[in-house]
């Protein structure tokens, strides 16, 4: 039986990635190739390599478990699930919907009232009353996948219920792999989401809610949880389910194949849940990816290059250091855009954004200057930086840097736009990018946040506040004072700041692009609340 998926991940130009989850060992077989499933921890998956497509083609397709067919469903009420391969006569279109911050549906009228209407799911609703030809090309999900620290009455529930459990882990969070299995289930099984990721290939990368609140936050957090009796086995779960559900389909064909842990694990001769442990241990210790694990990839989108930037996992923190990406994968990051060739677009994602309102990127990277004093003061500091969620960019003011530097050069190899997307702090806006080097290419920050989440009350004042030019000045002066040096790049708020569940889509067509952010008004309609022309004259299209 199927348990979970299909999911479409990597689809290239004669080759595509189907993930499943069964409940029993099997064979799966998806349009005449196939995969033996692997086992973690008692449970079965397989990633379907299916290859010997037609470029540029659309292929219906069903899944099999064996001999039995469990995919599409018999009584299905969706379009048929397609996979659309990439060529000549796509390579100058992409469609790319994109957002971050999902939390599941649940069942409780009142938590479902603050959570208001899921976006993707209207969006994905809306897509069955349209042709396949207006389907997105790709679906970038920018973080917060799963809640393991923010449970729904039922996982909560359901932990409970548990007689196995140790007694010393919370009983509010999520701890083993077992437990995450059940998030992620809960995430993909609605009928809308569960059909949209069977059709349309996704891209994914965690952010802090996939493992825990404010993960990697600073070295003194890391402290803090190593201390913890069980924070070795939760981290050991969160990233070997992180993994198994969304890592191994983010790698391309060729990428997978030279990917050693993937092998190791499909020779395992039973459970590979030892090897999976090995592989998140690497991923925990600090060290160059050439010696540990790297989450960050690269997908190519006809003349688009998408490059997926893991700034949560690769940090460096220990002997001093503050780093969101240790120098080697910086490196990493430096080669994809150098070696894009003749691209029209560089997209990066990153589940944080680069660019934040002007206010809290100055309080972010004074509060790093702060941090880092001893004594009481520096305990003030960390205190109020996990406190107030101080650790995106800015609070990385090297990295910031280095990341400025590296787009400011992209930006002027011949590209017609660098677009960062990103999630995370639950509002959604466009910044346009001023560079010193006046780069011909535009470069903007594109954030959508939530896209189906509660917003605090705090949220709407605050960061309307934070993009306010008198407090931005007002900082400015601040930072100064605290020692901090000019940020080599200024930029100006578009479009925003938008509250509330909303998916953007990212459009290109040739070396035009623009973004449009919808929000949904019903569970199947969605409502345009911004457009922005990304590659002409700043043009913008704010409906409220």
């Amino acid at each position: 039986m199927l348990v979970l998926g299909p999911v479409l991940r990597h689809v290239g130009a004669t080759t595509a990635q189907v993930w499943v989850q069964t409940d029993r060992p099997a064979t799966v077989r998806v349009l005449g190739c196939e995969s033996r499933t692997f086992e973690v921890s008692q449970h079965h998956f397989a990633l379907v390599p299916v290859t010997g497509l037609p470029p540029d083609s659309r292929t219906p397709y069903e899944v099999h478990v064996d001999d039995q067919r469990v995919w599409p469903p018999p009584t299905s009420p969706f379009p048929d699930s397609l996979i659309r391969t990439r060529g000549p006569r796509s390579d100058e279109e992409n469609r790319i919907i994109f957002g971050s911050c999902r939390y599941s549906k649940v069942a409780d009228p009142r938590l479902s009232a603050k959570l208001g209407l899921d976006a993707l799911d209207a969006y994905a609703a809306r897509m069955t009353r349209r042709p396949p030809q207006d389907w997105p090309d790709a679906l970038l999900l920018l973080g917060d996948q799963v809640y393991a620290d923010e449970l729904t009455p039922a996982n909560l529930r359901r932990i409970a219920g548990r007689d196995d459990r140790h007694p010393d882990w919370p009983d509010d969070e999520i701890v083993d792999f077992a437990e995450y299995v059940g998030l992620y289930r809960d995430a993909w099984t609605d009928p809308e989401i569960r059909w949209l990721l069977s059709t349309v290939p996704t891209a994914m990368i965690f952010d802090d809610h996939d493992v825990r609140d404010d993960w990697n936050t600073s070295k003194a957090w890391r402290d803090e949880m190593r201390a913890t009796p069980w924070w070795r086995h939760r981290i050991r779960s969160g990233l070997a389910s992180y993994w198994v559900f969304q890592h191994l389909g983010n790698l391309p064909p060729e990428d997978l194949i030279a990917d050693p842990d993937y092998q190791r694990v499909l020779a395992a001769d039973g459970d590979a849940w030892p090897l999976l442990v090995a592989m998140a241990d690497r991923a925990d210790i600090e060290t160059d990816c050439a010696k540990g694990v790297r989450f960050s990839y690269r997908w190519d989108l006809g003349r688009s290059r998408f490059i997926m930037i893991d700034s949560r996992n690769g940090r460096i923190l220990e002997d001093g250091a503050h780093q969101m990406l240790s120098d080697d994968e910086f490196d990493w990051v430096e080669g994809q855009i150098d070696s894009a060739g003749d691209v029209d677009h560089l997209v990066l994602g990153t589940s944080l954004p680069w660019l934040m309102p002007h206010a809290i990127g100055e309080l972010q990277t004074v509060n790093e200057i702060a941090a880092a004093k001893p004594g009481w003061r520096g305990r003030l500091g960390e205190r109020i930086r996990q406190g107030a969620d101080l650790e995106h960019w800015a609070a990385f003011r090297g990295s910031f840097d280095r990341l400025t530097h590296l787009i400011s050069r992209a930006a002027g190899n011949g590209v017609a736009s660098v677009n960062v997307l990103s999630g995370d702090v639950h509002h959604s806006y466009a910044a346009r990018a001023d560079l010193p080097s006046s780069p011909a290419a535009a470069v903007h920050q594109l954030t959508c946040s939530p896209v189906h989440n509660k917003v605090d009350w705090i949220i709407q004042p605050g960061f309307r506040l934070g993009w306010s030019r008198v407090m931005r000045r007002w900082t400015e002066r601040w930072s100064q004072r605290a020692g901090v040096p000019p940020k080599p790049v200024d930029w100006e708020r578009l479009a925003g700041p938008l509250f509330g569940n909303t998916i953007a889509t990212l459009d290109v067509r040739g070396r035009r692009a623009e973004v449009v952010f919808e929000q949904p008004v019903t569970a199947a309609t969605l409502t345009e609340r911004a457009r922005l022309e990304l590659t002409a004259p700043a043009s913008v299209e704010v409906r409220s």
